[in-house]
């Protein structure tokens, strides 16, 4: 009896409901996140009362004579420290096909500075405004701010902080402009925002830098807008 080979058998479509696309909604909110944290530090150095590295009982007797201004730079401060890593990654999404190597770099050297800064800071709860605002012990609170400031691990972070913003955002400013994806200047005002943000003695220059800054983040909204999801991003699947 002769044997015979048994028919494959077909194929069965897996079938489900097909999965939600958000690549528009995860595009929207970069661009809407990307210029707020710049813009928001922006605002601080030209409301605050006290320059930048002002003595630590100047701050207190500035933010206990205005305690509500105070509560507003603290909140400036949170929007600068919530956002401002996915703004660097609005920059780094749009510029990184036209300009690999320097978005790289430059977003490895930001999103270092600001993960290490951020984590080893102290955060937006300061010393000045706790004496202030909050009625601790002035003396307790300048013995922890001047021990803050001389710790190793504080002197570290703040260095690799200010390379980030310098460094870091002066090369995702020249990726900007070398990815052509948004005209050149929105590359060269992140470049220049970031660069001379630390070397302006005024907190008002400082401000208008800063200014400067959120509009060469603004470029990476610009370009967000511009393209369609599937330039975004690939498409949801389902694997496997």
């Amino acid at each position: 009896m002769s044997r015979t080979d048994a028919p494959p058998a077909p194929a069965v479509a897996v079938t489900g409901r097909p999965l939600r696309d958000v690549r528009g909604f995860w595009r929207v909110l970069l661009a809407i996140v990307a210029p707020l944290p710049m813009l928001a530090k922006a605002v601080y150095y030209l409301i605050t009362p006290v320059a930048g590295g002002a003595d630590f009982d100047v701050t207190v007797r500035a933010f206990a004579a205005d305690k509500g201004l105070a509560g507003t730079l603290r909140l400036l401060d949170v929007v600068f420290c919530v956002l401002l890593i996915p703004a660097v990654f609005a920059v780094a999404w749009v510029a990184r096909r036209g300009a690999p190597r320097l978005t790289t770099a430059g977003a490895f050297l930001t999103l270092l500075g600001c993960l290490t800064g951020f984590g080893l800071l102290g955060g937006v709860t300061t010393a000045p405004y706790l004496a202030a605002v909050r009625g601790i012990d002035v003396d307790a609170m300048r013995a922890l701010d001047s021990t803050l400031e001389n710790d190793p691990i504080t002197l570290v972070a703040g260095g690799l902080f200010i390379a980030g913003i310098v460094v870091g955002l002066g090369l995702l400013g020249a990726a900007l402009w070398r990815s052509r994806v948004v005209p050149a200047w929105f590359g060269i005002a992140l470049m220049v925002g970031g660069i001379t943000h630390p070397f302006i003695p005024s907190a008002i220059g400082q401000g208008l830098g800063l200014v400067i800054a959120a509009v060469g983040f603004a470029g990476a909204s610009v370009a967000l807008l511009r393209m369609g999801n599937d330039e975004f991003d690939l498409p949801p699947r389902r694997v496997g």
